[in-house]
């Protein structure tokens, strides 16, 4: 067992915005000011040519004075950089159209984005540690010793591939990375640091990339999560973007010029936009106005954009993202088994919950009030320094129990997801599952480790593959293949396989995985809900296929047995199911079997009725 440091641990909240770090003093987090002085520090890295001494150098800049330049120089500066960590290129492929510098693959597939001053490429992780530099510096500067050590809070949403990245990240700036946590659940330790009472509080946090909803049960000294949805393609940039959309599409109509292939134009649009949705926050309308936006070469004159918004247009240009923010909402209430009426309180986290149209959502949505004592920008820091001193010791009677977002498993024979790990499970976690081979003979054993709600494997996200080989040859069924899950506090997953009798075993730290596809993680969820009667009917169809495997082997032993007419009758019309099983004839495999059942001898009578049982659901009239 190892001893923590005695130093101090920061929290930090690496915002897609803003990021802030915290730590805890007495008992009490406050949140650390960087240098410029101000307690938040924009999520900007960019790097900016310098002449001195008549030499030409380049510098680093991060946060306030890396925004103030981003017009000038929009090639250069990378922000919104959250959304891009962990993930593939083809997963980004839209978003990555939306920002002024060039996002591009590298050989892999993975996230590069280029600085053409530097003519050199950045991984994500890369940008974020400059961000996480910035702040420990700050952090080191304010406290007066070397900070080492952080907890480090993401979406409750990230999969396994971008917590990994944010871990990756953590070490790139040189941290010891103690824990990632979930930010939902950061919000509730430093809303329910002192509370006594029970409550039942949802956390909606709503930020510049990501948008989380969690139930939690907060008070006597425990914080338990009972549930979490969530999207992490939604936040505030897509609530800027739908103005930037506006804009363009409004100044093409009046001037037939495309401003997205201008990257200072665009810069200079993202920026008013983003102005624009803030102060409609608290005003009812708001003009935009950008002179010298571009100049037209067919007219030879300078042009400018002049663009009224008032608030109804605005929630108007956003009601898609609105109700992409609804269903989250509801499902983690229902999927803590609770209804509007048991939540006592809300927590509004992230900047963009001072959106009037969000914060109205969610009032009409639930019963209770809308808690106003705690800072949106601010409380998930906090909560990160309170989570920091539970683990070096200075907090001492809060027990904190997280739950891990979406389903794990494997896939199994006929293409099905075989969950292991439930969605909502209280983590840390440990759990193991029997499978077999699915042939005579089977030496080897493809594991395919899967993320989703969905009963088919090809729906759901695959977070890797590996092989359990040399498995004893033995009739298929027979070898017993034990594989186990084991889910950290960081919701980080290891998978391990052994087979019983040879002892052989093999595992898999997913490392490679990227994110979950670019739908939003509640849709998968809808999805599934929408199609939970075909995935039934399809998951039992596959049951089905494997009962008739294992009828048509034994029917071939009956055959070779006792050399009955009756057994070769029963295989010929085995085989024939078999055949119209491939080509989905589904009525005629029920008259099949109707006959298989009038020739069956009690040797395999269970058997047919069992599959006759299976496809009852498939002689109910289709509802289309």
């Amino acid at each position: 067992m190892a001893k923590l440091s005695s130093k101090k641990i920061v929290g930090i909240d690496l915002g897609t915005t803003n990021s802030v770090v915290s730590v805890l003093e007495g008992a009490t987090p406050n949140i650390i000011p960087n240098v410029e002085g101000f307690r938040t520090t924009p999520s900007i890295v960019a790097y900016s040519p310098m002449i001195e001494d008549n030499k030409k150098e380049i510098r680093t800049l991060v946060g306030q004075i890396a925004k103030r330049q981003t017009v000038l120089n929009p090639d250069n500066t990378f922000y919104s950089i959250k959304r891009f960590i962990g993930s593939k290129y083809n997963e980004i492929k839209e978003e990555s159209s939306r920002v002024a510098y060039k996002v591009q693959p590298d050989d892999n597939g993975n996230i590069k984005v280029y600085s053409p001053l530097l003519n050199k490429e950045f991984s994500p992780e890369e940008i974020s540690a400059i961000i996480l530099q910035k702040l420990v510096n700050d952090a080191s500067r304010y406290l007066n010793e070397n900070i080492t050590q952080a907890i480090i809070t993401v979406p409750a949403y990230f999969n396994d591939s971008q917590r990994l990245a944010t871990k990756d990240a953590g070490r790139i700036a040189g941290l010891d990375v103690l824990r990632i946590l979930n930010e939902p659940t950061a919000a509730a330790l430093a809303y329910g640091l002192n509370k006594k009472k029970n409550e039942v509080v949802l956390i909606f946090d709503l930020g510049g990339g990501t948008f989380d909803v969690s139930v939690l049960e907060v008070g006597d000294e425990v914080f338990e999560v009972l549930s979490t949805a969530g999207d992490t393609h939604l936040g505030g940039d897509d609530f800027d973007q739908a103005i930037v959309q506006a804009i363009m599409n409004n100044f093409k109509e009046q001037h037939n010029i495309d401003l997205y292939k201008d990257k200072q134009a665009l810069q200079r649009i993202i920026e008013a936009s983003e102005k624009a949705k803030i102060e409609l926050s608290n005003t009812t309308s708001t003009e935009i106005r950008i002179p010298f936006i571009c100049f037209d070469k067919e007219s030879q004159t300078a042009k400018e954009i002049n663009f009224q918004l008032d608030r109804s247009k605005f929630e108007e240009l956003t009601a898609n993202l609105l109700e992409r923010c609804k269903q989250p909402l509801l499902k983690a209430i229902e999927d803590a088994k609770l209804s509007v009426f048991d939540i006592d309180e809300v927590i509004l986290v992230g900047g963009s919950t001072r959106i009037p149209a969000v914060r109205n959502l969610v009032a009409s949505t639930l019963i209770c009030r809308l808690n106003e004592t705690v800072n949106p920008d601010e409380v998930v820091a906090l909560g990160a320094a309170v989570q920091a001193g539970i683990m070096a010791g200075e907090i001492t009677d809060l027990i904190l129990l997280d739950v891990t977002p979406l389903s794990l498993g494997v896939e199994t024979e006929g293409g099905i997801m075989s969950p292991v790990i439930k969605r909502n499970s209280s983590i840390p976690i440990k759990l193991t599952e029997t499978y077999s081979t699915a042939s005579d003979s089977q030496q080897e054993v493809e594991i395919h480790v899967l993320q989703g709600e969905r009963p088919f494997a090809k729906d759901n996200k695959s977070l890797g593959i590996f092989t359990l080989t040399n498995i004893p040859a033995a009739p298929r069924g027979i070898p017993v293949i034990k594989v186990t899950f084991q889910l950290d506090v960081d919701g980080l997953l290891s998978v391990y396989a052994i087979e019983e009798t040879s002892g052989i075993q093999q595992s898999i730290k997913i490392e490679g995985a990227s994110v979950l596809p670019r739908e939003e993680v509640s849709q998968m969820i809808k999805d599934a809900e929408e199609n939970a009667s075909t995935d039934m009917i399809k998951t039992q169809f596959v049951s089905l296929s494997y009962s008739l495997d294992n009828l048509f082997s034994k029917c071939e032993d009956l055959v070779n047995e006792n050399n009955e007419k009756n057994f070769d009758l029963l295989l010929e019309i085995v085989k024939e199911v078999k055949k119209l099983y491939k080509e989905d004839k589904i009525e005629e495999i029920a008259e099949l079997l109707t006959e298989l059942e009038d020739v069956a001898e009690y040797y395999i009578m269970d058997d047919v009725s069992e599959m006759i049982n299976q496809l009852e659901f498939e002689r109910q009239p289709d509802e289309n």
